[in-house]
């Protein structure tokens, strides 16, 4: 069974990779560089952005928000600002001089054929595809022997690409498919039911679904989650009860049950029901924050039969990964910060009667099934370590990997004799190999066509000191012969929260910040999952400095080992990772030239105010729970910080008027801050994507345009005059 409740513990994470290679070395040449001066940019006529009065009061402390008025998206006033950010931005984008060229080197090396995985679902073998520049990948499925045909061609769903295919799920038989959509980057989806073999709409769609997945029971209907739809604007009202619902095929949306979270006393954040493999049962998930859950199951084989608690608090994260008849498999952390696989019958499964099945390690267990088989993955360092073991517990073999990087999950179905996996790292794109459950032989299956010499770079981790005195490690990855002389233009990457691991991977983007001499650094801080609940812990509530502290060190590494210095260092981050990068510049502003803070979550008094926003307070805490935790909050929140008089980095702050997971509110009011107080002519920019939301299912050319923005900002502002790449000499 898949971990349907991995989508809110990684509620969060911003998806905005493409993943590429080349066989043919390119040609690239050096830049044309002169030492970065802030007077050698011209100062930016910004908008005048309007003052409010609003002020809050906490624990008797007065907090104004003259920005306030710019939390209402849905107002002429907050769109016409908008409008005027987007022309200063753009007008000074469009004057370096390589930004087209940037452009269109990532649309010559994006363009190349990619394939999924293949999977079985009835009589058809389905695969996702993009030609190239397409902006959405299109589901193929073939029978065996015959010529692939398109199933779903998510391009033909929006004419500006801008509406994505977010899930797909079919009956157990294969005969009936159930996709869902994303308008404009939202997480509100439709579900459409049609016929898989006629790809015929069964029924009128199913509307206003929301942090859902689509598990279906036999070939009768689904469950799915929503909540209620909000009072005032669907992108940026607070939503608090997730509801798990039942839809029976044929009945009108209005008529689906409520089966869990219909009560005061059921009330979550977040909730999501699956079915196991069998039919046998209905595993419940409940949970108020991005962290823990409890548990329950329904025996299916029963109609009458109630709910059976598993778990009856939020002090793990829990999930069941498979059944054999009433045997249980669960995942925990549960006395095991490192996760551990336990067993129990599902007549008594509370934790007095679990026993180890595969227990906990050093490392963090991340598990599948497929095949008939376990399948243990352990993150060590950050590096995949995948172990295979029967149904009895018996340790079958450690699979070989091709070398250090990331592999996704080995699952499938029970019967499946052939398992699919992806190899990657920060330089070598994303091979599948086909892995043969019973021989434990890898074959490839299909080798990436991106056009990059893998060879021509180097990749390796390496472990710094924080302040604390904590080690952390971080990957850098760059050309081979790099001159550590202080001058290589360097983009240091983090997140560090949510119990989100940054493994290594491989996107095009980052390819073409390659070619042009970049550096690539990423450091994986506490926070993050990179090695179990506690690090996690340590970088939540009271502890969240540790994470900024990590960060800061990861800079001053990268600065005294010369592979950069501050006026040839940026750093990014998207989501909580923009937190991260707003705290960082607000803290120590002369630590770095440029400051990328992507579809951030940057004012943390009212962040919990906003949609899904109260579900996060298991990493922040919340400016009411206590004076404690408001001072806290307050000491690090981005929007509170920004000082007048400060000469702050160049910052393009990059966010979607769509995104309703951190409602770009956010951007719109540090933006304005930092616009209203910087000292210097270092550019501060906010760059709204319009039609666009937190990143996933963001149309290629969209990403491309983004970036082509975002290298160029950061080239520019380094200080470099000129670029040379590949196409220039062809």
């Amino acid at each position: 069974m898949n971990k349907l409740t991995a989508i809110f513990a990684a509620m969060l994470l911003a998806a905005c990779s493409g993943e590429s290679q080349q066989e043919k070395p390119p040609e690239t040449e050096q830049q044309t560089t002169k030492p970065p001066m802030d007077n050698q940019i011209k100062k930016v006529d910004y908008p005048e952005t309007k003052k409010g009065d609003t002020v809050d009061t906490y624990f008797d402390q007065k907090i104004s928000d003259p920005y306030r008025w710019l939390e209402d998206d849905r107002s002429l006033e907050t769109g016409e600002w908008v409008k005027a950010q987007n022309k200063v931005t753009f007008d000074y984008l469009e004057s370096i001089p390589y930004r087209d060229k940037l452009k269109k080197r990532l649309e010559t090396l994006w363009n190349y054929e990619k394939i999924s995985s293949p999977f079985k679902e009835g009589e058809y073998t389905y695969f996702y595809k993009n030609d190239g520049l397409q902006n959405q990948y299109v589901v193929f499925r073939q029978k065996e022997g015959q010529e692939p045909e398109v199933f779903l061609d998510p391009n033909t769903f929006s004419e500006d690409g801008t509406t994505s295919l977010a899930s797909l799920s079919f009956s157990k038989d294969g005969s009936i498919a159930a996709y869902a959509i994303s308008e404009g980057g939202s997480d509100w989806r439709k579900i459409i039911v049609i016929n898989a073999e006629t790809k015929e709409m069964m029924e009128p769609p199913l509307v206003d679904v929301k942090f859902s997945g689509i598990s279906w029971k036999g070939n009768e209907g689904f469950y799915y989650s929503s909540y209620d739809k909000p009072e005032g604007s669907e992108l940026s009202a607070k939503t608090d009860q997730h509801k798990l619902y039942y839809h029976k095929l044929g009945q009108p949306q209005k008529n689906d049950p409520v089966i869990f979270g219909a009560t005061a006393e059921q009330k979550r954040r977040y909730v999501s029901g699956t079915v196991t493999e069998d039919d046998h049962y209905l595993i419940i998930s409940g949970a108020v924050s991005t962290s823990g859950n409890d548990l329950y199951l329904k025996d299916l084989t029963k109609p009458e039969s109630k709910l059976i608690t598993i778990l009856d608090n939020t002090d793990s994260d829990t999930y069941v990964i498979e059944n054999v008849g009433s045997k249980l498999f669960l995942v925990t952390n549960l006395n095991a910060p490192n996760q551990k696989i336990v067993t129990v019958d599902a007549t008594k499964p509370t934790p007095d009667n679990w026993v180890d099945f595969i227990a906990e390690t050093d490392n963090v267990l991340t598990p599948s099934t497929g095949g008939g088989y376990f399948f243990a993955e352990y993150m060590v360092d950050a590096l995949s370590k995948i172990v295979q073991y029967d149904y009895s517990g018996k340790k079958i073999r450690e699979i070989e990997l091709p070398g250090p990087g990331s592999s996704s999950s080995l699952s499938g179905k029970k019967e499946d004799k052939t398992l699919y996996y992806t190899f990657t790292n920060y330089k070598i794109p994303s091979t599948i190999y086909a892995y043969d459950v019973e021989k434990g032989e890898s074959t490839v299956y299909r080798k990436s066509g991106a056009q990059f010499d893998s060879d021509a770079y180097e990749s390796k981790q390496v472990f710094y000191t924080s302040l604390d005195g904590t080690k952390i490690p971080m990957i850098i990855t760059h050309k081979k012969g790099l001159k550590l002389n202080g001058k290589n233009p360097t983009i240091l990457y983090g997140y560090g929260g949510f119990n989100v691991s940054l493994t290594p991977s491989f996107s095009i983007k980052n390819a073409v910040w390659l070619e042009q001499g970049g550096v690539y650094a990423v450091a994986n801080l506490r926070g993050g999952g990179e090695y179990g609940k506690d690090w996690h812990d340590s970088g939540t509530k009271l502890q969240k400095q540790n994470v900024f502290n990590d960060f800061i060190f990861a800079a001053q590494y990268l600065i005294d080992e010369h592979y950069t210095s501050r006026n040839y260092l940026a750093i990014h981050g998207g989501s909580n990772g923009g937190l991260l990068v707003g705290a960082v510049m607000t803290q120590r502003p002369d630590l770095m030239k440029v400051s990328l803070p992507a579809v951030g979550v940057l004012d943390m008094l009212r962040y919990h105010t906003f949609t899904a926003g109260a579900g996060w307070a298991y990493d922040y805490g919340t400016a009411e729970d206590n004076k404690e935790m408001f001072t806290y909050l307050k000491g690090y929140s981005p929007v509170h910080n920004v000082k007048q008089g400060t000469q702050y980095p160049a910052t393009l702050i990059t966010t979607g008027d769509h995104d309703d997971r951190v409602v770009p509110a956010h951007s719109f009011k540090f933006a304005a801050e930092l616009q209203a107080k910087q000292t210097g002519n270092a550019p501060t920019l906010i760059r709204i994507e319009t039609n666009a939301g937190h990143g996933a299912g963001t149309p290629v050319s969209k990403s491309i345009e983004q970036y082509a923005d975002i290298f160029s900002f950061t080239l520019f502002n380094m200080g470099i005059e000129s670029i040379q790449i590949p196409d220039d000499k062809k």
